[in-house]
C-alpha cells in the first residue's frame, strides 16, 4: 500500500512547495489537481485559488514541469485529478493522452449529474454510452479511466458504480472508492462495497465527513447537513475501512484529500501520514 495527497487539499502550496513538503514528511505519491480555475485577487481556497492546481487550459504545455516536479521530488503518481466529465470528449481525450505522456496510468473522468429534462434511468443509460467511448480511448492511450464515487452524481455507491462499468474493460476503467463522499450520499457497509467492485476497484481516496445540526424549521424540523472534519472524527471509521481493504485483498494507493481546518496545512498532512501507516499496519499491512 503507498501513501499519495491530492492536491485540491494542499491549497495554499505552489506545485514546488506541495512536492518538496510531502515528499520531506514522506509521502509515497502525489495526485495532482488539473482544471481550469477563476478567483478573485488574492484568494486562496480549496476550489478557487487552489495554488497546488494546474490548468486545463495549456496542460499540453505543463508536463514536462509537472514531470520534472514530481520526480525531482522523488515522488511517484498516484492518479491524476481531472474534473473533465466523458460528455466533453475533446477535452476528457486531452486528459488521457496527458496522463499516458506523464506516465500516471490513471485519471479521474468526472461523474455526471442527472439534467433537469432526464429521469435517472435516461441519465444513466446516457452515461453509460459516454463510458463505452471513454473505455475505448483509454485503450487507445493505454490508461485507466476512473469514476469516483460522490454525492450528488449518477454514481454515488459501489452498486451504482458496478451497475455503469459492468461488462467494459476493468484494464481501461475503473472505480475510485471514496468513503468520505459515502458519508453524505451512497453509503454500503465498505466490505460489502469494495468486495462488490471486485476488479474494478482501482484507487482509493479517504477524507471524512459528519453531519451537522444547520438549523430548525418554523415546524420544529430539524435540518442537517454534512461538514468536512478531520481523519479521526467523521462517520466513516477508518480502521474499520482499512480491515475491509485488507479482506478484499487491496493493496493499492490511498490518496488523501482532508479538507478539514482545524489544523494547519503541514501539520494536518504529516498527522494524517502518520495516522493511516499505523492503522494501516493495524490492519495487517506490510508497510516495510
Amino acid at each position: 500500500m503507498k501513501f499519495s495527497v491530492f492536491t485540491a487539499s494542499t491549497p495554499e502550496w505552489t506545485p514546488s512547495e506541495a512536492a518538496k513538503i510531502l515528499a520531506e514528511q514522506g509521502w509515497d505519491g502525489i495526485e495532482w489537481r488539473i482544471t481550469d480555475q477563476s478567483a478573485p485577487e488574492g484568494a486562496t481556497g480549496f476550489w478557487v485559488g487552489n495554488k497546488a492546481t494546474w490548468p486545463l487550459t495549456g496542460l499540453e504545455e505543463s508536463l514536462e514541469e509537472i514531470k520534472a516536479i514530481t520526480a525531482d521530488a522523488g515522488l511517484e503518481f498516484s492518479s491524476i485529478g481531472g474534473y473533465v466529465p466523458p460528455t466533453r470528449r475533446d477535452d476528457a481525450d486531452r486528459m488521457l493522452a496527458a496522463t499516458a505522456a506523464l506516465g500516471a496510468g490513471r485519471v479521474r473522468i468526472a461523474g455526471l449529474e442527472v439534467a433537469d429534462d432526464q429521469t435517472y434511468r435516461e441519465a444513466f443509460a446516457a452515461c453509460r454510452e459516454h463510458w463505452e467511448w471513454v473505455e475505448d480511448r483509454a485503450r487507445h492511450h493505454g490508461v485507466r479511466a476512473l469514476i469516483e464515487l460522490h454525492h450528488d452524481t449518477l454514481t454515488p455507491s459501489a452498486s451504482a458504480a458496478r451497475r455503469l462499468l459492468e461488462g467494459l474493460d476493468p484494464a481501461h476503467v475503473g472505480v475510485i472508492h471514496d468513503i468520505g463522499n459515502l458519508v453524505i450520499e451512497g453509503w454500503e457497509k465498505p466490505v460489502h462495497g469494495l468486495d462488490l467492485l471486485g476488479e474494478y476497484l482501482a484507487h482509493v481516496h479517504v477524507k471524512n465527513a459528519a453531519f451537522q445540526l444547520a438549523g430548525v424549521e418554523s415546524d420544529g424540523t430539524l435540518r442537517w447537513e454534512p461538514n468536512w472534519v478531520p481523519l479521526r472524527e467523521g462517520r466513516a471509521h477508518l480502521p474499520e475501512f482499512f480491515r475491509a481493504l485488507a479482506a478484499v485483498g487491496y493493496d493499492g494507493w490511498v490518496a488523501v484529500e482532508d479538507f478539514s481546518e482545524a489544523a494547519p496545512l503541514a501539520e494536518r498532512t504529516a498527522a494524517n501520514l502518520e495516522y493511516l501507516r499505523s492503522i494501516a499496519v493495524a490492519a495487517g499491512y506490510d508497510l516495510g
